[in-house]
């Protein structure tokens, strides 16, 4: 399973390790992915998803059944 969350669709972002001396190095910078159960009271059922912890503050703060809404309309689900 690749890393990228579920809801938002925020995936690794790319960038350098730079040394005292300057020297770059390629680095990636790796989402906060939690694996996560959720009731939906509309459907009577449990999901699990991957969500990013940004995204998991989003569904506490609007809930489940709108962010699943928003994000079928995305069409990330």
């Amino acid at each position: 399973m690749s890393r990228v969350c579920e809801i938002s669709g925020k995936r690794a972002q790319f960038g350098n390790n730079v040394s005292k001396a300057i020297n770059k190095t390629k680095r990636r910078f790796e989402v906060n992915l939690q694996k996560k159960r959720f009731f939906i009271p509309e459907e009577d059922k449990w999901v699990t998803l991957k969500v990013s912890a940004s995204a998991l503050k989003t569904i506490n703060r609007k809930g489940i059944s709108a962010v699943l809404q928003e994000a079928k309309a995305q069409g990330l689900l």
